[in-house]
């Protein structure tokens, strides 16, 4: 596996630190927000900028802020980046005071994985002050292309860090494994969520079965032995924690008939693969959630890349389906995901392009070069999509 790009999320982080006195940066525990964060923090000092960056999980830094008031009023001509700032609430009321009594951009970069606290205290305490961006694991074109051989590893490993840049295949599989016994046993319950961990660990792998199929909560809840209101909070505590996707349908005016339920998808397919004990290339092609997951690999790649496009699915109930619909500015784009080196389409594509009047649709396959399939259908590969809707 190649070395990684400079990510792409570091354009928009300078540019919102450039305008705003706040920017808070989210994502899943691993994912490389504390090294972006650092990277900045160089880059700054480089330029003659000071920052500087408490990390609230180490006492010590802990230590710096009790009184927090006055620590940051001594490094008000800093950037302080403050990292898993969800385990300091309180900041943030402290923070909305010395904004508000200093709008000069670039004064704070708030690191976090999401948790109730978090998200309520930056909405509500720091509203209108603040930006937030998404940090994603690696995403295809941050990764040195290097042909089908780089694409497959990404694919099967996912995008974290440490897992798809581990030295084997074996490594990586361990990686993933310990990350989701941390995650259930250690992060869960640090972020305030009290779900008890073999409850939460039989919900996921249900989950990862059910990846890329229509959301029945009150199923999940069945086979769980739950409620479906069960099933709802376990859902959004792994959305909040940013493993798992739910894909809203396209309501379109269009006559038919739609399938108005969202769909779900685990964001990171090498936590898909580890859930369902896939350790290889072989054992994805000979299960059946294979389709299913180059298709929730694609949605992560496209909707994790492309800011500002808003993504959907669309389903007529006679089953007729484009996996996503992209849209921006006027601009609506269909994209079905095939996971065959000689990718076709059926009578579907062609009725929903004509439904939703598309001008733009495309296969997107693990193939090397873009082929036309007719009638303004374009088969691609991933880099090639990506880069037309940059």
């Amino acid at each position: 596996m190649h070395q990684p790009q400079p990510r792409h999320l570091s354009v928009l982080l300078d540019r919102d630190l450039a305008q705003l006195p706040a920017v808070a940066m989210v994502g899943p525990r691993q994912c490389g927000k504390t090294t972006l964060a650092r990277a900045t923090v160089e880059r700054l000092a480089r330029t003659g900028s000071p920052a500087i960056l408490l990390d609230l999980e180490r006492p010590s830094d802990r230590a710096k802020l009790t009184d927090p008031e006055s620590f940051l009023r001594r490094h008000a001509h800093e950037l302080v980046v403050l990292d898993e700032v969800q385990r300091a609430p309180e900041l943030f009321e402290v923070l909305r005071v010395l904004i508000d009594e200093d709008r000069r951009p670039g004064r704070f970069l708030l690191l976090g994985s999401a948790s109730p606290s978090l998200l309520r205290q930056s909405s509500e305490s720091l509203a209108g002050r603040l930006s937030l961006l998404e940090l994603t694991p690696f995403l295809w074109d941050e990764l040195v292309p290097a042909g089908a051989a780089t694409l497959d590893a990404l694919w099967l490993r996912g995008g974290f860090p440490d897992s798809v840049l581990a030295s084997d295949d074996v490594a990586s599989f361990r990686w993933r494994e310990q990350f989701i016994r941390t995650f259930l046993a250690q992060d869960i319950p640090q972020l305030g969520f009290r779900v008890p961990a073999a409850t939460l660990d039989r919900f996921w792998r249900m989950c990862a079965h059910l990846h890329g199929q229509v959301l029945n909560l009150t199923a999940l809840g069945r086979a769980l032995g739950e409620s479906h209101t069960a099933a709802r909070h376990h859902l959004d505590m792994l959305e909040q924690t940013y493993v798992l996707r739910t894909l809203p349908p396209l309501i379109a005016n269009v006559g038919k008939r739609l399938v108005k339920s969202p769909k779900m998808y685990l964001r990171d397919s090498g936590l898909l693969h580890t859930l369902l004990d896939l350790d290889s290339l072989d054992a994805m092609a000979g299960h059946p959630v294979y389709g299913a997951s180059w298709e929730g690999f694609v949605v992560e790649q496209v909707l994790g890349r492309s800011e500002g496009w808003q993504g959907a699915y669309y389903r007529t109930a006679k089953g007729d389906e484009l996996d996503l619909v992209v849209e921006r500015r006027g601009r609506r784009v269909g994209i079905e995901c095939k996971a065959s080196a000689s990718p076709t389409v059926g009578k579907g594509t062609w009725v929903c392009r004509q439904d939703l009047g598309l001008d733009e649709v495309y296969v997107v396959a693990p193939i090397r070069e873009a082929f036309s399939l007719g009638q303004g259908v374009e088969a691609l590969p991933i880099g090639e999509l990506l880069a037309r809707l940059a």
